[in-house]
């Protein structure tokens, strides 16, 4: 019996798992991290700490399965990983940087002058990402000024899936997935786009080599693979980014369906056989393969945002000891709409789509009658509005949405899915793994080893659970989104 890895690099953790036949899952293991953050507005991450976080998943993984089954053969590993990391390495391959994050917000001042400025727009047209301190383009202007002398002596900037495959191969290689989402890359020409690697004053050779998501490598380090536990000549397959991978592993392929991920932040996507950019620049266009390109908009606003309320307010006493379903059962106690209680999430700032680093959370219509419960559920509320907000943008440029694919953590959460279902007013699918990405990945490998012909051919044998939207609830929830955007464009000059 054979298997194959799939290997998710994700911002909380990093998760590897083993899938058989038909995409049985086999084991599976998690390895957690935090997320570093020196000062307000900056989110990094160890590289090495990320790293070791790649090989303790994959042993752990490979153990469990070699303990449980004989005979069996790993096939190969595949791999998705996080968007926007940045890291400078020297000349000695050292990092002289943690990995800038996605949520880091420094470069701002940059990317709003950028933004305002007709070379913005340009670059977003030609690259599909939106300027916005997330992208690493942003994150280079601005190490350029604060940083000159890290700027300076840097041999490569790359992202953390790049140094992975560096520390396991000794080359700098880039899938064409995550290149598409660092703001330096010409999504139709699928190679550098040299116009915003002179704007910051970079050069090609600085960055990877871009390749595709079936690209692969092997012949690892001997010490590594030992520790492992896998052969040296272990096929590598190098994959795309989590958000690309959750829409294949989550089946939102086809037109009029939509993928929607809440991890440690959200998104809403959808395919396309061609790149496609907003004329306002609120959504982006990613490569997954040269015929199909993921639109849509990504959120800071998810969980962190529930582990932000969390920390700070406690649990109250409720049954259940995932202190996560514990806010979840409390806001099951409220009506739908939350006593017209409004949260805005934008506590990390916004990306799509308003993409205003400078956004701020709020709490409106507080009265007498409102209780602690109340306030859990408008937190759930307002993250599932926000996601709403880019869906509506993305209803204009990629087609109606007519069924949604839901993964991530979110997805065991019945509140939040029935949530989800009632706001968009639209069929939610779960499926039983809910791991979008690492299925994804999964499913990489095959085609890379040509067990599929073509993505669309893969029949997941795993579960799967259906939301009904309830038409009673949705006529409340738009009444309170409403006055939810209304509200974000009335104090937004406030921020």
């Amino acid at each position: 019996m054979d298997y194959i890895i799939g290997v998710d690099i994700g911002t909380s953790g990093t998760k590897a798992i083993a899938f058989g036949d038909a995409g049985k899952v086999l084991a599976q293991h998690h390895v957690g991290y935090s997320i570093l953050n020196p000062q307000p507005g900056h989110f990094e991450q160890s590289p090495e700490v990320l790293f070791k976080a790649v090989i303790d998943a994959i042993a752990a993984t490979v153990r469990s399965v070699n303990s449980r089954l004989n005979r069996v053969k790993l096939t190969g590993v595949g791999f998705s990983s996080a968007m926007h990391g940045l890291i400078a390495l020297d000349k000695q391959h050292q990092p002289m940087t943690h990995c800038i994050i996605w949520a880091d917000t420094r470069s701002e001042p940059f990317a709003s002058k950028l933004k305002a400025s007709p070379d913005g727009f340009d670059i977003y047209s030609r690259t599909g990402t939106p300027i916005h301190p997330m992208s690493p383009l942003c994150k280079l202007g601005w190490m350029r000024e604060h940083l000159p002398a890290v700027f300076n002596a840097a041999y490569k900037f790359i992202s953390i899936k790049e140094f992975v495959f560096f520390k396991l191969f000794g080359r700098y290689v880039v899938d064409e997935s995550i290149a598409s989402a660092t703001g330096l890359f010409d999504i139709h020409a699928l190679t550098w786009y040299r116009p915003a690697l002179d704007l910051v004053g970079i050069s090609p050779g600085q960055l990877a080599e871009p390749v595709p998501i079936t690209y692969v490598i092997s012949g690892m380090d001997q010490r590594v693979a030992g520790q492992m536990g896998i052969p040296v000549d272990t096929p590598f397959i190098i994959g795309g980014s989590d958000g690309c991978l959750a829409n294949l592993g989550s089946h939102a392929i086809t037109p009029g369906d939509a993928a929607v991920t809440i991890g440690t932040s959200g998104a809403i996507r959808m395919m396309s056989h061609i790149p496609v950019t907003d004329e306002k620049a609120r959504t982006f266009s990613y490569v997954l393969t040269p015929d199909m390109f993921v639109l849509g908009g990504a959120v800071n606003s998810g969980g962190v945002v529930l582990q932000w309320y969390k920390d700070t307010f406690g649990v109250s006493g409720v049954s259940g000891s995932d202190p996560y379903e514990a806010l979840a059962e409390e806001a099951a106690t409220v009506p739908v709409g939350a006593a017209g209680l409004i949260f805005l999430p934008y506590l990390a700032g916004e990306r799509a789509p308003h993409w205003n680093a400078e956004a701020k959370g709020l709490f409106f219509g507080v009265q007498m009658h409102h209780r602690r419960s109340h306030f859990t559920r408008a937190v759930f509320e307002g993250i599932i509005y926000g996601l709403y907000s880019v869906g509506k943008v993305l209803d204009g440029i990629a087609g109606p949405i007519q069924v949604i694919h839901a993964s991530g953590g979110f997805a065991r959460a019945a509140l939040w899915v029935q949530l989800l279902a009632d706001v968009f007013n639209k069929q939610v699918i779960v499926h039983d793994h809910v791991e979008g990405a690492a299925q994804g990945a999964y499913m990489t490998v095959l085609k890379t080893f040509g067990m599929l012909s073509d993505f669309s051919e893969f029949e997941d044998e795993a579960p799967q659970k259906v939301y009904a939207p309830h038409v009673g609830n949705h006529r409340i929830y738009m009444e309170n989104f409403g006055r939810f955007e209304r509200l974000y464009d009335k104090v937004k000059d406030e921020f």
